[in-house]
């Protein structure tokens, strides 16, 4: 049940509320350097002054925030099971053997391509584009040298890998959050992505095929090492892969995702005791805090790679969205959003334009607070009414603030991911970013596609079923 509406601002009003939340949250975060809990926290605070000051209750704005956590609740409790099957998929060696044999695909004349494919693949794999970045991204533009090849180009092409992995892989936070928030099933969120996701990622393809040839033959010794280190940990088998056969299997088959991953986390169990034998008490504690490597072992970068998983490493991202979902309530229960939507609504009478304006309110929370998190979840939960009363799929907001939130944080300069990126990477944004053309030509394609109608759903009954 969405929050109900406790009191009327103007759109006037309204917009000046809005504004004042964005700039403390943008101060904060991008000023200050607060983690987005805090500034959530004292833009909550800001708001329940100002329901007290319209003579409302606490009891009743802490019902609507609290409303506004239960529309998100399926992503809360589905993250303890990514984290979960993170872990699984780390020990049982499903990610490590997919990562060997992923570098098999380095191309010294196709170098750039083999980068965007290399980390679109490792990009899903793991869930995270950060990860991506800080790693395999690191031995790309090590080697960029060695290729005698532009690091701003090289950068741009893992760039785009990562976030194409970002947004589409299950195991991705982005991806729950975007599903959840308007309240449809994971694998139906992924699937309906495919229809902007796969041309912009052909279209990504083609346009590093155009700087093919400008790299030279070199020694691949870099690759050779992280293969080396992957071998060294004990868990690459090429039997290793069943448990994404079984995660793509059934997420074809339209299997619930909370079932699916279940399936997905029994069958890594299976892999893990062929070829090791942790006991009870490690599966604990690497369900909990993660896989990790044996101390004994020397594995380099590869070590702080396969370090990953666990219901703990959730907690940030969950505690995020928890935050978020709330002050996404109290802002409804103002009225301080529908009266924001009031003002434009009129505007907003046909799929292309509802489409494009929650496009530019994602971009524009990217680049004003610089928070892929918040520009989807403000912006997923901003539009949902509005693309309910154009008899809209919500199945086409998820996608529409993936493409316009996930994937364009990482062109702010100042936002988490570009910050991020550029230092890991020594790129900065501005350089790599006429480079990322998978992360733009996202965006596009979902205005475009808006606009035009091309693989718009309407609502339908069907919708109740594909949303569970």
């Amino acid at each position: 049940m969405p929050p109900k509406i406790l009191t009327q601002f103007s759109p006037k009003l309204a917009f000046l509320i809005s504004a004042v939340v964005i700039a403390i949250m943008g101060v904060t975060m991008i000023g200050f350097g607060w983690v987005p809990h805090l500034s959530l926290l004292l833009a909550i605070c800001v708001l329940l002054a100002i329901g007290l000051f319209r003579r409302l209750s606490f009891d009743d704005m802490q019902a609507q925030m609290a409303a506004g956590v239960m529309s998100g609740i399926g992503a809360i409790y589905l993250f303890f099971f990514i984290g979960l099957m993170i872990a699984a998929l780390m020990m049982s060696g499903a990610i490590p053997t997919l990562m060997y044999f992923g570098f098999e695909l380095i191309s010294p004349e196709f170098y750039y391509i083999s980068a965007f494919v290399l980390t679109s693949i490792i990009g899903i794999a793991l869930g995270s584009s950060l990860t991506t970045a800080a790693t395999l991204g690191v031995a790309f533009i090590g080697m960029s040298h060695a290729f005698d090849a532009n690091v701003a180009i090289a950068a741009g092409a893992v760039v785009s890998g990562a976030f194409f992995g970002d947004k589409m892989s299950p195991l991705s936070d982005t991806c729950t959050i975007a599903s959840s928030v308007v309240g449809i099933d994971l694998f139906a969120h992924i699937r309906n992505m495919m229809y902007t996701t796969v041309p912009a990622w052909l279209l990504t393809v083609v346009l590093f095929w155009f700087f093919s040839g400008q790299t030279v033959s070199a020694d691949l010794s870099q690759v050779t090492v992280l293969q080396a280190q992957l071998i060294d940990s004990g868990l690459v088998h090429s039997y290793a892969a069943l448990p994404f056969l079984v995660l793509v299997g059934l997420a074809v088959f339209r299997v619930n995702a909370i079932y699916t991953i279940i399936a997905t986390i029994i069958s890594a169990l299976i892999i893990t005791y062929l070829h090791s034998s942790p006991s009870i008490e490690q599966l604990g504690g690497y369900f909990f805090a993660g896989y990790a490597p044996a101390e004994s072992l020397d594995l380099g970068e590869i070590g702080g790679v396969l370090s990953r998983g666990g219901m703990q490493s959730m907690f940030f991202t969950q505690t995020i969205v928890i935050l978020a979902l709330s002050l996404g309530g109290l802002l409804r229960a103002l009225g301080i959003l529908p009266a924001l939507l009031a003002g434009i609504k009129d505007s907003l009478t046909s799929s292309g334009r509802a489409i494009f304006a929650a496009a530019m309110s994602a971009l524009s929370i990217n680049v004003l607070i610089g928070e892929q998190y918040l520009s989807i979840l403000i912006s997923g939960t901003a539009f949902r009414s509005t693309f309910e009363r154009l008899n809209l799929h919500p199945k086409n907001l998820s996608r529409t603030i993936e493409d316009a939130g996930t994937v364009i944080n990482p062109l702010v300069p100042w936002s988490v991911c570009g910050v991020f990126i550029s230092q890991a990477l020594g790129v900065p944004v501005l350089d790599y970013l006429p480079y990322a053309f998978f992360c733009y030509l996202s965006l596009f394609l979902t205005i475009i596609f808006g606009f035009t109608g091309v693989t718009i759903s309407p609502a339908n009954s069907s919708q109740t079923s594909e949303s569970r």
